[in-house]
């Protein structure tokens, strides 16, 4: 029987599920819940490679940076992605094997920590905008742009370092991922958007160097299942299923999307929330226009109910 490929992006949603306890027993308790429902696909034949977010993580990390300034050098944007790829990766990785072991599966499960090239000429740069930790003190914040971080002043409410948002070319590590599942692993990849990284070019040598930018999880997701040709392309979310006009009162929701229907519903730009459900649909049209089979939308406890037909939403060429 052939594989199945499903590249299954995790939402932050499936690692912190209450705001009031984000400590990390209870992100023990939420990584354990998810996998269930992975191993769930695993037993039902999908070969997987899960993408997740590291939005809290990292600005937990960033926030320990400001507490102990005075004592300790700062650490860069790259190497906070690279360490919530390892932690995530590590909690995934071994919740995700004890599921499947306490079923009497005994798989491979991976983590790769994954670099995403990006243009160092792409517009993001010339005018990053995406907020990353907390607000500062100018004279702090002034601190951090020393490190190379650009810092900007928010609305009269402190200063904030801000970041670029490029979009992603290649992952770097795709091939190694490939083989990896070809040799039937269960693959944990591209955390975070993955590790942002531009050819540093010396000469004949073009080098890769880490920069400071945040690439959206979704879209690198889709990227990455483009690349690897996987046949099903599964962004979990907080809902169950995706709606028009969500929140309000003539709200509907979708059992099923084509891509024309999906393109012109995210263009009347009245449905899909910026930074919430529109990059989730760019993300799934992206890879319908390059050649995607399909895609799922769900929440993590109905993703076997959604692979049945019961719910979640499809989206088809």
């Amino acid at each position: 029987m052939s594989k199945k490929l499903a590249v299954v992006a995790v939402g932050g949603n499936s690692l912190i599920t209450d705001k009031k306890h984000p400590d990390v027993p209870h992100q023990w308790d939420a990584v354990r819940e998810t996998c269930k429902h992975l191993a769930d696909m695993i037993e039902d034949g999908w070969t997987l490679i899960v993408t997740h977010g590291n939005g809290p993580q990292v600005g937990y990390i960033l926030r320990r940076n400001e507490l102990a300034a005075h004592e300790v050098h700062s650490t860069p944007l790259d190497l906070i992605g690279a360490d919530t790829q390892g932690s995530i990766g590590y909690m995934l990785q071994q919740a995700l094997r004890n599921e499947l072991y306490s079923r009497g599966t005994r798989k491979p499960v991976v983590a790769v920590v994954t670099q995403v090239l990006v243009d160092k000429d792409d517009p993001g740069f010339k005018h990053p905008s995406k907020p990353i930790g907390g607000f500062l003190e100018e004279a702090d914040a002034r601190k951090f742009e020393k490190d190379g971080w650009q810092v900007v002043e928010d609305a009269g409410r402190g200063w904030r370092r801000v970041v670029a948002s490029p979009i992603p070319l290649r992952v770097i590590e795709q091939d190694a991922i490939k083989t990896l599942t070809d040799a039937d692993n269960i693959v944990i990849a591209v955390g975070g958007g993955g590790i942002p990284v531009v050819h540093n070019t010396k000469g004949e040598l073009r080098e890769l160097k880490g920069v400071y930018a945040v690439i959206d999880k979704d879209r690198a997701t889709s990227l990455l299942a483009k690349e690897l040709d996987a046949d099903l392309l599964l962004i979990s979310t907080a809902v169950e299923k995706v709606a028009l006009n969500f929140g309000k009162p003539n709200q509907k929701w979708l059992d099923h999307m084509t891509l024309a229907e999906a393109k012109q519903y995210l263009a009347e730009g009245t449905h899909f929330a910026p930074g919430s459900m529109a990059p989730k649909i760019e993300a799934v049209i992206s890879f319908l226009e390059n050649g995607g089979k399909k895609a799922l939308i769900t929440d993590p406890k109905n993703i076997a109910r959604a692979l049945k037909g019961e719910t979640g939403t499809f989206i088809t060429p």
